[in-house]
């Protein structure tokens, strides 16, 4: 039996009914779990003798409401945690969806894994996902007053408002932006001219 099919079995006896999905791709576990279990999941993955997940690696938002151009069916946004087994030398994907589209909220995994205060705040601020219980839910990347989350596939490319400097009033003011939205994906990519060698 390879590692990988060690893990796979070890997760669905541990995890029994509490496991949503598991997949195996490219030598690679993602287990799906609701977000009304995930907490105590992840207090099992880190702790059990058989799985010890002791290092969360990343964690991020996702938006899947253009998923597939259009096709996509289920909820809206989900969180995704990259788990890292030291001791064990086994990786695994974690995916939970947020059971309300219009007000996303799952769980904090901070007193799980200290390192996820930041990556919630980053996904909080890009995605507008809630992390109950997070100690200090800020925006970390966009701008004081910055309204909206930038990394919703409805939020503009070009943005809502711009930044300029304004000599007369010395200080740094915010106004609507100011040029027309357009479309810059190229229809055409050519791969004339480039020169592979």
């Amino acid at each position: 039996m390879t590692r990988l099919e060690k893990l796979t079995e070890h997760l669905k006896t541990i995890l029994a009914d509490r496991l949503v999905a598991l997949h195996t791709h490219v030598g690679e576990v993602t287990i799906e779990v609701a977000a009304e279990h995930m907490l105590p999941v992840c207090v099992t993955l880190r702790d059990h003798a058989d799985l010890k997940f002791e290092q969360l690696i990343d964690l991020c938002g996702v938006d899947y409401s253009h998923y597939g151009e259009g096709a996509w069916e289920g909820r809206r946004f989900a969180v995704v945690y990259h788990l890292l087994s030291v001791s064990l030398n086994q990786r695994l994907r974690l995916r939970v969806f947020a059971p309300d589209d219009d007000f996303p909220v799952v769980a904090s995994v901070n007193e799980v894994w200290p390192a996820a205060n930041w990556f919630e705040r980053e996904a909080f601020d890009l995605f507008g996902l809630m992390f109950e219980n997070h100690p200090d839910l800020r925006r970390i990347l966009t701008d004081y007053g910055f309204v909206g989350h930038p990394f919703r596939k409805d939020f503009p490319m070009i943005g809502n408002v711009e930044m300029r400097y304004d000599p007369d009033q010395q200080r740094v003011i915010y106004q609507p932006v100011s040029i027309e939205e357009r479309n810059n994906v190229p229809r055409i990519i050519r791969n004339e001219g480039f020169h592979h060698g």
